[in-house]
């Protein structure tokens, strides 16, 4: 067995308890790794959530020419700023804009558009070309280049299955689905040599790390607290527990968790209002715990989904589109709205035009926020620029 495949295995097989070593890593006792003691989390909407209606063009006819059955009322919209505002569900997006805390780029995405959820997803997480395949996601790659030894929770995934985007050749994350019950007995057996094969002993670095894992996490959750109250959904309690991390000083480079639904074909209006207000309230409760804990210019947020919707509605929804807004949230950003608002008139077979490639804003938080070079691990856009 390969490490390669020992990797692939150990990322299924363990279902429950030990969904590990591929998503869990914390540098306590690596300072060294710690660079500003920064770190970033990212929130993926899974399903493609209609941009066009998470932030509004109200002041363009031609939103409301093309959506005759799904446009928002400019009447309903809230913080309306230069003729873009947000959905009616967004009130804590709009106020951390106000503070001067959430960034939006618009128009984002990549050439030659995969309109396959799945494809656009793998895409996202690799950051590679449309045309081309990678094994390994681009925070994975980061990983590999930054930990020169195994470290087992430099990446932390709170969700029920692995992404793509923190795998990489060797297993610098974890995936964990509640971090209180992710508990390991320690056997640990840091001078015992388990075999002369390699390959053996490589399988004993991974278990042992899952133990280091376990009390290292322990550890974080030990010394921190849920200070405000969250609401009891899925996301919210997955932030919950990423803030309780951070604020425990597990001091995890990347953070990820997800939200699905926003696949709207039908009855949109509804689903979408019901999962804008989900993300909202949840990321608006971990925004409040961080400025109270004094760590929000620490915690870069970034929210984003693999394609927006098409701009003409197909009656009660909206099919796979492409271009769509992301979302930056703290990490001293500059609470800035970047780029052009959607031009409705000029369309690419019925589908927005990107402006701005979302490599470009990972190169930017490479650069910007974890003072990492992004063409080492094969991203050759330019940072984009505004962001911090």
């Amino acid at each position: 067995m390969n490490r390669r495949n020992f990797l692939t295995l150990t990322g299924t097989f363990t279902g429950g308890a030990l969904l590990l070593p591929d998503f869990l890593h914390a540098f306590g006792s690596q300072q060294n790794l710690i660079i500003g003691d920064q770190c970033i989390v990212f929130v993926q909407l899974n399903g493609g959530n209609d941009g066009l209606n998470t932030f509004v063009p109200f002041e363009d006819p031609l939103y409301y020419n093309l959506r005759p059955q799904i446009a928002l009322s400019n009447e309903t919209v809230v913080s309306k700023n230069k003729g873009m505002a947000f959905h009616p569900a967004l009130k804590g997006f709009a106020e951390m804009q106000q503070n001067g805390d959430l960034s939006v780029i618009q128009n984002v995405g990549y050439p030659e558009p995969n309109r396959s959820h799945f494809r656009s997803q793998e895409i996202w997480q690799t950051a590679s070309d449309s045309n081309k395949y990678s094994n390994e996601g681009w925070l994975g790659r980061y990983l590999d280049f930054q930990c020169k030894d195994h470290q087992p929770t430099a990446g932390i995934n709170i969700d029920t299955i692995d992404n793509l985007a923190l795998k990489g050749l060797e297993p610098n994350s974890i995936t964990v689905k509640n971090p209180n019950v992710f508990k390991t007995k320690n056997q640990k057996e840091d001078t015992i040599t388990l075999s002369d094969n390699p390959q053996l002993d490589f399988v004993r670095k991974i278990a042992n790390s899952v133990t280091e894992g376990s009390d290292e996490i322990q550890k974080a959750l030990a010394k921190s607290n849920t200070e405000i109250s969250y609401p009891k959904t899925g996301l919210a309690t997955n932030l919950a527990w990423i803030a309780r991390l951070i604020k425990g000083n597990l001091n995890s480079k990347v953070y990820y968790t997800s939200l699905n639904g926003f696949d709207t074909h039908d009855n949109q209006l509804a689903i979408q209002n019901n999962k804008l207000t989900e993300l909202n309230d949840a990321l608006f409760s971990f925004y409040t715990d961080l400025k109270k804990a004094s760590l929000l210019q620490n915690v870069t947020i970034v929210v984003f989904s693999e394609f927006g919707r098409r701009v003409k509605d197909n009656g009660k929804g909206t099919d796979h589109g492409t271009a769509a807004p992301m979302f930056v949230i703290g990490g001293n950003n500059r609470g800035k709205i970047i780029g052009n608002n959607p031009n409705l008139s000029d369309l690419d077979q019925g589908d927005l035009k990107y402006e701005t490639d979302f490599r470009s804003v990972y190169a930017s938080l490479l650069k910007n926020k974890l003072d990492f070079d992004p063409t080492k691990i094969g991203i050759q856009n330019k940072a984009l620029q505004g962001l911090f």
